[in-house]
């Protein structure tokens, strides 16, 4: 894939549609639980309808397992948040940028600020694999 590829694909042709996700008030447990079931790596947090943050596979190695948290930890203190997000109309490029400058690995992709999906850094690789 060349450069300008990269900047020509669009974040909703890459992105995944199918997201879990729970209240503040859920368990560390339960997420891992729905993680593993589910083969995924996040898990948005919604409070009252509305995204408040996200729970990745890297929230627990830094902040269960570092901590040595409670598995019956509940989301709100675990979640990394603010929320980072993009617009799924943005080339993958702008999500490859954000994700550097954030620092991080998976970001919560919006369509009019409703959240759509998610789009990782694993997405972003098999695109330039191709």
């Amino acid at each position: 894939m060349s450069q300008q590829d990269f900047n020509s694909v669009l974040i909703q042709n890459v992105m995944t549609r199918a997201m879990i996700t729970v209240n503040p008030a859920t368990t560390a447990k339960q997420i891992a639980k729905m993680m593993e079931q589910g083969g995924i790596g996040a898990i948005f947090v919604k409070e009252n309808d509305n995204p408040v943050g996200i729970v990745t596979d890297r929230d627990f190695a830094t902040k269960i397992a570092a901590n040595g948290l409670s598995l019956e930890t509940p989301a709100a203190k675990i979640m990394s948040s603010p929320l980072i997000t993009i617009n799924h109309n943005e080339p993958i490029s702008a999500a490859a940028e954000r994700m550097t400058e954030k620092k991080i690995r998976k970001l919560a992709v919006t369509d009019n600020g409703k959240i759509v999906g998610i789009i990782t850094s694993t997405d972003l690789v098999t695109q330039l694999a191709k």
